[in-house]
């Protein structure tokens, strides 16, 4: 069935300086864990079980949070949503209560419990693998393009595993997804 969908088209920031070696043919990206509405050039992706790709979630915080906060300011364009669990490098996760986007500049994140820990503005915070400060999802790769994110949609995208990453451009990392990415140079 032909489908017409009309759309405006936003300027994108563009990360990726080196495309080295990348995963024949791309892979297809789990959707229904995904609570954003696109897929950023540079975000880490990870194997998933199932032969499908996982995102490995992450979020910028902007602002900082003292021990007791249970609310977080982050940049647009995480994945986050209901249920995940929120971590940073020194905090073990929570869940995460809910997601509010109603803020056109910032989402505010709430968990069902305080992370224990002052957090730091310009920190990235994670998707963990229960109460614990291990990546969900070990990325081998990073998408290679911007893609929208349809619900119900399979969603394909090129998958880079060597490759020079603009940093400040790109998607939030932390040193344990860098040390995931091997080939990967961020600058």
């Amino acid at each position: 069935m032909l489908q017409i969908k009309r759309q405006k088209d936003n300027r994108v920031v563009m990360c990726i300086q080196h495309r080295v070696a990348d995963i024949p043919g791309g892979g297809t990206v789990s959707v229904k864990e995904l609570g954003g509405s696109a897929l950023f050039e540079g975000t880490p992706l990870g194997n998933g079980s199932d032969g499908v790709y996982r995102v490995c979630k992450t979020a910028q915080i902007l602002v900082a949070a003292t021990a007791t906060a249970t609310t977080y300011e982050v940049a647009k364009g995480h994945h986050f949503q209901a249920g995940d669990r929120f971590a940073t490098a020194n905090c073990a996760g929570q869940t995460i209560a809910s997601v509010d986007k109603s803020h056109p500049a910032k989402d505010v994140i709430t968990l069902s419990a305080s992370l224990g820990a002052a957090v730091a503005a310009d920190e990235c915070a994670f998707e963990s693998c229960g109460e614990t400060t291990d990546l969900k999802v070990t990325p081998i790769g990073f998408a290679g393009s911007n893609e929208d994110v349809h619900q119900n949609d399979n969603l394909f995208v090129s998958i880079w595993v060597m490759g020079v990453i603009l940093e400040k451009n790109a998607p939030i990392v932390n040193a344990a997804i860098k040390a995931a990415l091997k080939c990967v140079i961020y600058h």
